[in-house]
This record gives structure tokens, C-alpha cells and sequence, in this order.
């Protein structure tokens, strides 16, 4: 079959590339064709970008001034770490040709649509939600959710209407976290199935197999934080916790920004130095859904520190199917915490468990036979 799929693909960072990775990489698995629609709106590059950051800042967007020297600040950063994602993504993903209207992805044909992982049917860019990762331009060929995300929990009337007249015309449904099947319970009369984010398809050895020889992580034990949201509780905590064990600290970043938090700054490392960072940290401070998969695929000690935005809930869900709610930092005076080691096997067990069942349900929504199942499975 030829298979294509719309996701976040386009965000300037670590957990949207490497999800379209492995989505690309599993469905080829099952023996079909896969590209990932490369569909980026306006709003989501270059200024069009910066200024949807902006209206969101109160503090930044009060007068011109403001205004002007926030985006003198942010616009170079952006650019460059825009292109250095580009790179990537032209080497890792296999994409259509650019589309950036809901009229040309109309002209987009394929044996199947999936609508792909991450926060799809959450707000996007300018707009409070984009009905094309909802299908809506689809007019052959089947419909396939595939560990959907809703990033919110509440909806004004417009998205629902849209999610009660294009959800139902899904051939399959399937979402990430367990709120999200509530959610959806809502607005179709079945059950959707939960299933793994994408990156916990592939093995930690596979992720491993992205590591080039100059992906080097430093020889010293250390402390890795790698963080989404602006929190300055996690910045004190993770420089309070090098203090306390003397463990020196790194941290790894997109976004320059982030250079002023503390640690020996990682700016826009390559795929495989972000995975051989998170692999060799003696512990991990992140409040990033992606970061987190990442420690427990990788089997690296971590703590969550929950981001206090509305959004922790796909956080939380991780961590209560592998039973690793503990390592959520409640207490910022507590440094033995993070030191305490994590017992992976029963948490190895239950994702392979899960990554068989997602990769059959992925395999079965394309119409999949067991024995090529199997030898996914197996792979």
C-alpha cells in the first residue's frame, strides 16, 4: 500500500523529528510505501512563526519597540535552528513535496491516510485547531489514527463540532494518552484502542543504530537536563542537584535561550548526540514527554518535573503505565531522590508488551497479516 502520513513533523525539535522517524520506519516494517506529508503552514516558519510566539507573550508584544526586539532576538536563533531541522529532516524522512493549504494537500492521493502522533489535534500555530490532521481533506482511501494526541483537555464549540463530524469517519482510532481515550469516547460511539507514542516502536538498540562515531557523550559521570517549558523550578532544582552529588551539569537545547539556565550548554546537537546523551547521563532532568520516552527506552535514570502549563497529562500517562510515577519530583529540597536506581526490567516488559500490541493494531488498521506482525515484532 502506498501509506501517507500528516503529523507535527515540522517544529524545530528532538521529539516531533524523531516520532516521524519511527512512524516512517515501522510502517515500512509492515511492507508498505510511507512519506510523510510535508505539510507546514505559514504560521509555523520563519516570521510567521515568531510572530504566533509573540501573541502569545503579553509581556513582549505591549508596543512596537517590544515587539521589534523580540523578534531582532528570536528570529536569527530560529532560523538557524529551522535549517539545521530541515537537514535533517530531508535525511531522515521521506516526504512529499511541500503543501501548505488544505487545497493542495486535496490533490495528495495514497491507499491510506494516518493521522500521526503528537499533540495533531491540539492548537496549531494562529489557529485554535487544523481540521487537515483531522483528515478533512481526504476523500479516498482509509483513515487511520494513529497515537493521536489532543495536548488539551477543554474545546471551545467550533472544535468540538469539527471532532463530532470528522472523528467518526476514521476507519480506525487510536490515541496516546488515556485521557485521550475519554475524550474521544465523547465525540464517536467506540472506544478508540491506546497505543505508544511512535519512538517506543523502536527498540533501544535501533535508536542506537543512529549514533555516529563523533556522537560522543562526555567520558565523566553527569547530569542531563533537557527541557521544553520555561520553568525556573527545574533550572534551580538540576543546578542544586550538581551541587549536591558534585556531578557536573549538561544541558541540551534548540533553542539558545536556554543557554543562561545553567550547565555546559549542547546547542542543536545531532540526532545521534542527543540519543547518546540521554543513553550515557547518570541521571536525566526533564519535564519533555519525548525526553522521558527516551530515558525509559534507553533504561537512563530520570526525574519528571511536571510542566505547569495544562499539558503534563501525556507525561503522566508514560509514567503510569511503566509504574514509574515515584520519579516525579515533588519535593525540590529532595537530591537523593534522582540517585535512587530504577529496577527497568519490569519496565522493559511491560513496553515490549505494549509495542507488540501497538505494531498489531498499526498492522491491522493497514490490513497487515500476522506473520508480517511477527517479523516485525521480532525484528
Amino acid at each position: 500500500m502506498n501509506v501517507k502520513v500528516i503529523t507535527r513533523h515540522g517544529p524545530s525539535n528532538y521529539g516531533s523529528l524523531l516520532q516521524s522517524i519511527a512512524t516512517i520506519r515501522t510502517v515500512e516494517r509492515l511492507g508498505h510505501e510511507c512519506e510523510i506529508i510535508d505539510y507546514m503552514r505559514d504560521d509555523e516558519r520563519g516570521l510567521g512563526c515568531i510572530i504566533t510566539e509573540l501573541n502569545s507573550k503579553p509581556g513582549w508584544n505591549g508596543n512596537l519597540l517590544k515587539r521589534a526586539l523580540y523578534i531582532a532576538i528570536r528570529y536569527p536563533i530560529m532560523m538557524l535552528a529551522q535549517k539545521r531541522f530541515d537537514r535533517y529532516r530531508k535525511k531522515y524522512l521521506k516526504l512529499t513535496p511541500r503543501v501548505s493549504t488544505h487545497q493542495e494537500l486535496a490533490q495528495l492521493s495514497a491507499d491510506a491516510f494516518i493521522t500521526g502522533s503528537d499533540q495533531v489535534w491540539g492548537p496549531i500555530g494562529a489557529d485554535d485547531y487544523d481540521t487537515a490532521y483531522l483528515l478533512d481533506f481526504v476523500t479516498e482511501g482509509k483513515k487511520v489514527a494513529y497515537a493521536a494526541s489532543f495536548g488539551h483537555t477543554t474545546f471551545n464549540e467550533k472544535t468540538q463540532e469539527a471532532f463530532r463530524r470528522l472523528l467518526p469517519l476514521y476507519h480506525s482510532l487510536a490515541v496516546r494518552e488515556n485521557h485521550a481515550v475519554d475524550i474521544v469516547k465523547d465525540f464517536v460511539d467506540k472506544e478508540p484502542a491506546q497505543v505508544l507514542d511512535p519512538t517506543l516502536l523502536l527498540t533501544a538498540s535501533e535508536w542506537m543504530d543512529y549514533v555516529q562515531s563523533d556522537d560522543e557523550a562526555p567520558q565523566e559521570k553527569y547530569i542531563l537536563v533537557y527541557q521544553i517549558h520555561n520553568n525556573p523550578q527545574l533550572d534551580v532544582y538540576a543546578s542544586r542537584l550538581s551541587e549536591t552529588t558534585g556531578l557536573p551539569l549538561y544541558r541540551m537545547s534548540p533553542y539558545l535561550h536556554q543557554r543562561s539556565r545553567g550547565g555546559k550548554f549542547i546547542f542543536l546537537p545531532t540526532i545521534g548526540k542527543f540519543i547518546m546523551m540521554i543513553k550515557h547521563a547518570a541521571v536525566m532532568v526533564t519535564d519533555s514527554f519525548h525526553g522521558t520516552a527516551f530515558a525509559i527506552n534507553l533504561n537512563t535514570p530520570f526525574v519528571e518535573i511536571l510542566p505547569g502549563n495544562g499539558t503534563n497529562s501525556r507525561n503522566q500517562s508514560i509514567l503510569r503505565l511503566t509504574g514509574l510515577q515515584n520519579r516525579i519530583v515533588t519535593d525540590y529540597n529532595d537530591f537523593a531522590m534522582p540517585l535512587r536506581p530504577i529496577d527497568f526490567n519490569p519496565v522493559n516488559a511491560i513496553i515490549a508488551a505494549e509495542r507488540k500490541k501497538s505494531i498489531r493494531y498499526l498492522a491491522e488498521a493497514l490490513g497487515d497479516a500476522d506473520d508480517c506482525v511477527k517479523a516485525t515484532v521480532n525484528n
